[in-house]
């Protein structure tokens, strides 16, 4: 069996995060993102952002020098893994006293599974990867704060839900730097549509669904991805609110 670490961190409830914002509180639950203003009659009002719940890294993170939109490949063979095509867009801000502020220049790392189920560049139980690189990869946010990443839908593994790691960091290589880890996750119904697709269906029904999994209780609804049909396959976008001081 797969086991990834038991959870860090704490759930923000919305009064938390109002609490954090103040008085201008109201805009970090807007719907807008990659820090774009929204007006409200003649008046602009601050980028939003959503403050989110940390979750634990798991032990297939690898810190890969990486730097690449497209993860699907694997760097040594030139193979492209097979699956329901999914571009991810992350909008990274920076909570700072009554508003938030797109962080640019962030490092941005991804890793999950592929539709068997396997991760590369680890050594577990029941496959060994080392030296394989798919499905793995790094951007640095621009000057909106967003990373943009073109990979798959996740298959399944036994213990877990089917979900995307994430890390923000703004100083890898620093240990004064801030980092953040999480994961994102999928709505049930659309991941049982997906998975009865080519190469998802060769594994079978998965064994663990959002609402059995220990660790997406610890704030996963905070953490749902809300893909929209792409001409490929999958797009969605998520918002992430750091606070940092």
């Amino acid at each position: 069996m797969h086991h990834d670490d038991t959870p860090i961190g704490r759930v923000l409830t919305r009064r938390d995060a109002l609490a954090i914002l103040g008085a201008s509180g109201f805009a970090l639950f807007a719907a807008n993102t990659f820090g774009q203003e929204r007006r409200v009659g003649a008046r602009s009002v601050v980028p939003s952002c959503v403050a989110r719940p940390e979750q634990t890294e798991g032990p297939y993170f690898v810190d890969e020098p990486l730097n690449r939109s497209d993860i699907r490949t694997d760097p040594s063979e030139g193979v492209l893994k097979p699956g329901v095509p999914l571009a991810l867009a992350l909008a990274v801000a920076r909570i700072k006293g009554r508003g938030c502020t797109p962080l640019a220049g962030a490092q941005v790392d991804i890793w999950h599974c592929d539709a068997e189920g396997t991760y590369s560049d680890v050594t577990d139980p029941h496959f060994r990867t080392v030296g394989h690189k798919f499905l793995r990869g790094y951007q640095l946010t621009n000057a909106t704060g967003a990373a943009r990443f073109t990979t798959i839908y996740p298959g399944w593994y036994p213990g877990r839900t089917v979900h995307i790691h994430f890390k923000i960091r703004t100083a890898p290589s620093s240990p004064l730097g801030y980092a953040f880890t999480s994961q994102l996750y999928f709505d049930d119904a659309l991941t049982d549509r997906v998975h009865t697709l080519a190469p998802y269906a060769a594994r079978g029904q998965r064994t663990m669904r959002n609402g059995g999994d220990r660790i997406f209780s610890d704030g996963g609804p905070q953490l749902l991805l809300a893909p929209s049909v792409s001409r490929d396959g999958y797009a969605a976008s998520f918002a992430v609110g750091l606070q940092m001081d």
